[in-house]
């Protein structure tokens, strides 16, 4: 490390928290719920939940079982989130019990913290369920500010607000600031982090990037010269279990072109690694 830094830029999902893992196990059990409870086979879901989460840009749209055909169709009169809550219900469930900080995070940004780090998360993913994993791991106020994608969008007639029954007090964050990164500007995008570096005035040479996505998160930090470090623990694409991401995802072919063109002009050798995140505080020392 070339000096003590005063500021921590981390990615979230696989670097803080395994998003992975949660997102499958409470997708599955949704999924297994909807194929029981509707009599829709899995087959026919499947590629009617990928164009929707296309449609609306995330593999997190609240409002998804109101809008597949095949959902529609065998519950009638009755909307299908109504018809289905069920399987709302397990995939809520499942998502509570599997979204947890990867060991050692906690301690590691608290002591970050002690020593004068700003701490600071830059994601790709949505505003609502990013927030919701922050105050749901206790990370709202141990991160300092949030810059995270924009909801997505729902569609005509309908509001954010009107998919949310909670107290409003349930909703967003308390203590850490939520700044929003332009409307498709995914990562790796160095004029985003740039900005972040001039939001927080700080230098290239004070700050340390961590994530676990070396063509986006090392690339990315490599380009502007702050010092880079891969969670190599992040890396989700070897699963066996991968297969159902990549059957609803709601990346387009021009996202798959476009990862398959960074992959193939990119060689990226990370600065530092970690095989776990409590690691960090180790190579800061």
């Amino acid at each position: 490390m070339r000096s003590a830094p005063r500021l921590l830029v981390t990615d979230l999902d696989n670097t803080l928290w395994d998003w992975f893992e949660a997102w499958h196990t409470s997708f599955s059990a949704m999924l297994d719920a909807l194929v029981e409870q509707s009599g829709v086979a899995r087959e026919t879901l499947l590629p009617e939940i990928r164009a929707i989460h296309q449609k609306r840009g995330t593999t997190e749209y609240s409002y998804l079982l109101n809008e597949v055909p095949s959902l529609i169709e065998a519950a009638g009169s009755a909307a299908p989130l109504e018809a289905y809550d069920d399987a709302i219900h397990a995939l809520n469930r499942a998502r509570k019990k599997s979204t947890l900080l990867y060991p050692g995070v906690m301690e590691t940004l608290t002591d970050l913290k002690g020593d004068g780090v700003r701490i600071v998360a830059y994601t790709e993913s949505i505003a609502y369920w990013t927030e919701w994993r922050i105050k749901h791991t206790e990370l709202d106020g141990v991160i300092d500010v949030l810059y995270s994608a924009p909801d997505h969008d729902v569609p005509a007639g309908v509001t954010i607000e009107d998919l949310r029954t909670l107290d409003p007090e349930s909703y967003g964050l308390k203590y850490t600031e939520h700044q929003s990164t332009p409307i498709g500007a995914f990562k790796p995008n160095p004029d985003v982090l740039r900005s972040i570096l001039e939001n927080e005035d700080a230098k290239p040479n004070e700050v340390i990037y961590v994530g676990d996505s070396l063509m986006k998160d090392i690339a990315m930090a490599q380009h502007i010269g702050v010092t880079d470090v891969h969670a190599v623990y992040g890396e989700a694409q070897g699963r066996h279990d991968y297969s159902l991401l990549q059957a609803v995802t709601h990346w387009t072919q021009a996202d798959v072109d476009r990862e398959q063109a960074l992959r193939s002009n990119c060689e990226i050798t990370p600065s530092h690694t970690i095989d776990e995140f409590a690691s960090l505080k180790e190579l800061l020392n």
